[in-house]
């Protein structure tokens, strides 16, 4: 992806105004314009939504998150660029119960919406969806050679799940929850997918257990509990299979924590 600012018209339309500047952290496309961060958008059907959803949130003591900005014809998007007002804090993964908590509170919120299932999900395809979807079909198997051989094992662990509870969640919290003396957690970069709530939690744990040496007594709430563990299972396959999707090699670590999570079923 081409590391570009946001052109001026840009800019303009949006009311952005002070040095542009590039920042650090998620795929280096993100700019601070004064007040407002602006990016490249996923899409203008899925930045709409969100942004839609995201303005209509009420107020929470739990949490916030960055809100969305207007361009002044009122719509979300600018030729292909997004904006949001800047929001105070820095991450910090360690802190995987926080987040979690904070996430939870977030969930809770959307839900309050009665949101239905995206439609610009059925259109998504890339390494992270077809990751998802791998996760939960139980149709697929894993070829049981080679560096992502783990993935074998993992996948002849699920069992059929039943949830029921399935809603717009953020698909990944870990880095993307922001920490502020005195202010609620920042919820910012929402990635849409419609799973259950609890999903979203164990994605949180299993990034925390990868690639941040999570303790493991985070796996604690997810294993004594067979509906719980069974989605651990899936987001740690989901990141797995991502790596695998995108042409990484596997981290040292997922070998060991898929190890300790297949034992402590």
């Amino acid at each position: 992806m081409v590391n570009s600012p946001p052109p001026s018209h840009v800019l303009a339309a949006f009311g952005a105004e002070g040095q542009v500047v590039l920042l650090a952290g998620g795929q280096g496309v993100t700019w601070r314009a004064g007040r407002f961060v602006l990016k490249p958008t996923d899409g203008a059907q899925e930045t709409a939504w969100r942004a839609e959803v995201l303005d209509a949130l009420p107020e929470s003591e739990e949490f916030t998150v960055a809100r969305p900005v207007r361009a002044s014809d009122g719509t979300w998007t600018v030729t292909g660029w997004e904006a949001w007002h800047l929001v105070a804090g820095d991450t910090d993964p360690h802190r995987t119960q926080d987040i979690v908590r904070a996430g939870e509170a977030f969930h809770a919120a959307v839900a309050s919406l009665g949101l239905g299932r995206p439609g610009f999900l059925d259109a998504k395809d890339d390494a992270w969806t077809r990751a998802d979807r791998l996760s939960w079909d139980l149709g697929q198997e894993a070829d049981a050679k080679g560096e992502f051989g783990m993935l074998a094992p993992l996948m002849a662990a699920r069992e059929p799940l039943t949830t029921g509870d399935e809603q717009p969640v953020h698909g990944d919290l870990l880095g993307n929850v922001l920490f502020a003396d005195g202010l609620p957690p920042a919820v910012i970069d929402w990635p849409v997918y419609w799973r259950p709530p609890m999903w979203a939690s164990a994605v949180a744990v299993v990034d925390a257990l990868l690639w941040y040496e999570g303790d493991p007594g985070l796996l604690g709430p997810w294993t004594g509990d067979p509906h719980r563990y069974q989605l651990l299972l899936r987001a740690l396959i989901y990141r797995i299979a991502t790596t695998r999707a995108v042409g990484r090699a596997p981290d040292p670590t997922y070998g060991p924590v898929a190890k300790l999570v297949l034992d402590s079923k």
